[in-house]
């Protein structure tokens, strides 16, 4: 890869480091729900922002980076609505006033960018000095399309979830939200409110997204740079996006499906790649296998393009018959949808009291659910 002037990545890193502050100020300062104009403001903002910052990439280092930029932020992006859709269940399980929810999210967003990073680092350490890294990465991303695509969201309970359940148990815990505070004092006694188990739950959820995204991009490009500026891209404005699509991402029923595709496609191109640059003395000799093809950035950058782009038509259109259908399956399953939308809505509603609504059933159902990468949808 063409080498950076240092002063464009240090400054990339300043000011995107200036733009989270604000955001994070912003939300410290003036908890509130947006409206759908001041959100939708907001991610045209940070959506412009990363295509500059793609432009600069053409300039910089021509159209081959610049393109991997662009293939690894649209990628990282379409998994973190995925992420979103989860960050939905969770803040309605837990009934989160919507007043404070903009924290919250903001503080599960903080999350994934640390674990990311560290994720990128171990990465790019790996990939540096061990190519059959690639082996495992493109196996492991078919086996995650596949848990994708067929996944119905009962997944066992892992060990994760047992922690939340013993975390109740363990820490002194109020029996509903204080504000946003994450210890207050009831009869006179310091406990914690919800609010720290919802933490846990997100971050855990960070954790697991990590897992399955950074060996996605990782398949995309190699420069640990636009590994982690897609990143930050991805993730910035998803607070912003979580009250401008709200219910919306429910209808968005062939998502998923996209997103195993494109996880098998880039497991596919990390084989070929880990099979072109062979060094394994078991597999062909320990040479490289020359008739593996090296899939071009502008082949995948069309194929995931184009997967998005079918899977939100056809999810767009089996919502619209599903709803002119009045007594039909789908016309069923998306009153059903809606009806639950409103009940995660009303759960969410922050005209209950943040100091008098109970949340300790909430806290029962999700500490069930909290470790999951699906939890049950419920549709």
């Amino acid at each position: 890869m063409p080498e950076l002037p240092v002063v464009f990545e240090v400054g990339t890193f300043i000011v995107l480091g200036i733009v989270l502050l604000f955001d994070l100020l912003l939300v410290v300062k003036r908890p509130h729900e947006p409206s759908m104009k001041e959100a939708g403001l907001w991610v045209g903002f940070y959506i412009a922002l990363a295509l500059v910052f793609a432009g600069l990439m053409f300039v910089f280092t021509g159209p081959e980076y610049g393109g991997q930029f662009i293939a690894g932020w649209i990628t990282e992006y379409s998994l973190s609505i995925d992420n979103l859709f989860v960050f939905i269940i969770i803040m309605a399980r837990f009934s989160v006033p919507r007043k404070y929810q903009q924290e919250v999210l903001m503080v599960g967003i903080i999350i994934a960018l640390v674990l990311r990073g560290i994720f990128i680092a171990l990465g790019a350490v790996f990939i540096e000095n061990f190519s059959w890294i690639f082996y495992i990465f493109g196996v492991f991303l078919l086996y995650t399309a596949y848990k994708q695509a067929t996944d119905a969201g009962e997944d066992e309970d892992a060990g994760d979830n047992r922690l939340i359940a013993k975390l109740k148990t363990v820490l002194p815990m109020s029996q509903s939200y204080d504000g946003n505070k994450i210890r207050t004092v009831v009869d006179g006694k310091k406990v914690f409110t919800p609010m720290i188990i919802v933490f846990v739950t997100l971050g855990l959820t960070d954790l697991l997204f990590a897992v399955d995204s950074i060996p996605a991009i990782f398949g995309l490009t190699q420069s640990a740079f636009i590994v982690f500026t897609a990143n930050i891209f991805a993730l910035m404005g998803l607070r912003q996006l979580y009250f401008l699509l709200g219910g919306l991402l429910t209808r968005l029923v062939y998502l998923k499906h996209a997103l195993s595709v494109i996880l098998a496609f880039i497991g596919v191109k990390l084989i070929l790649h880990a099979m072109h640059v062979n060094e394994l003395p078991f597999i062909n000799g320990g040479e490289p296998i020359e008739w593996a093809p090296e899939i071009p950035t502008f082949v995948s950058l069309a194929v995931i393009v184009l997967t998005i782009v079918v899977a939100v038509i056809a999810s767009l259109i089996r919502s619209r018959v599903g709803g002119s259908s009045g007594n039909g399956d789908d016309a069923g399953a998306a009153g059903t949808t809606g009806s639950k939308d409103d009940d995660r809505r009303d759960a969410a509603d922050g005209s209950r009291s943040p100091s008098g609504s109970p949340v300790e059933p909430a806290l029962d159902e999700a500490a069930e659910d909290a470790g999951r990468k699906n939890p049950r949808r419920q549709s």
